[in-house]
């Protein structure tokens, strides 16, 4: 037996439609619970403010005591002490009183006044002084003459030896050299040189220091070169 519908009561055939109108309700009831809004009753009173009185604070004034310094000790008291004399006693020093009014005729004695000359040490040996000492012909003439008064060591050429040596000496008060010493030197046989070359120099020019020749200290570079 066959089961027979009408078609009129299946429902399958509407599903759609009540699927669709279900999700439009639940759609709208989700809209209309966001939208819902609540009414505040209005409320008679809020609460009162109650004002808080704020006392200002007194900060007192206070003066730091001044220290006074103690006052000064009293002076001592001087205790003056009087001798009495009886009339009858005779005071043997008496205040002599001399008259210090000057005439014309009144003659001063006046102590000559000695000047002590100063006098140079006659060993002192200045390094600086108002007229330094001069070569006769110069300081072209004194290279001149240390170029062809040296005689370069044949030791020294050999070891291939050369520098500058420098010789320091002493202008005498009558221009001669003396005290000629090696200052700062570069090897035995050159230093040996420059020292005989120097004591050949001829009389220089003295120095003067106020007018007077003085002994002076000079120091002459003599350089060895190798050529």
């Amino acid at each position: 037996m066959e089961l027979k519908k009408s078609p009129k009561a299946d429902l399958e055939s509407k599903r759609n439609i009540f699927v669709q109108i279900g999700l439009v309700v639940s759609l709208g009831l989700c809209l209309l619970a966001f939208e819902w809004t609540t009414k505040v009753e209005q409320a008679s009173s809020l609460g009162t403010m109650a004002e808080q009185v704020v006392e200002d604070e007194v900060i007192p004034i206070t003066r730091q005591e001044e220290v006074k310094p103690p006052p000064p000790p009293p002076p001592p008291k001087v205790v003056e002490v009087l001798n009495i004399v009886e009339d009858d006693v005779e005071i043997e020093d008496e205040l002599e009183i001399q008259d210090t009014d000057i005439d014309e005729e009144t003659a001063i004695e006046v102590a000559p006044v000695i000047q002590e000359e100063e006098e140079e040490e006659e060993g002192q040996v200045f390094f600086i002084v108002e007229d330094m000492p001069e070569f006769p012909g110069g300081e072209l003439a004194l290279r001149k003459f240390i170029a062809n008064a040296i005689k370069y060591p044949v030791i020294a050429q050999e070891n291939g030896i050369q520098g500058k040596v420098y010789v320091n000496f002493v202008v005498d008060t009558d221009g001669s050299v003396t005290n000629a010493r090696i200052a700062r030197g570069v090897d035995q046989s050159l230093d040996k040189e420059a020292l005989r070359v120097v004591n050949n120099l001829p009389k220089w020019k003295p120095g003067q220091q106020r007018g007077k020749p003085v002994k002076v200290s000079y120091t002459v570079p003599i350089n060895f070169v190798l050529q």
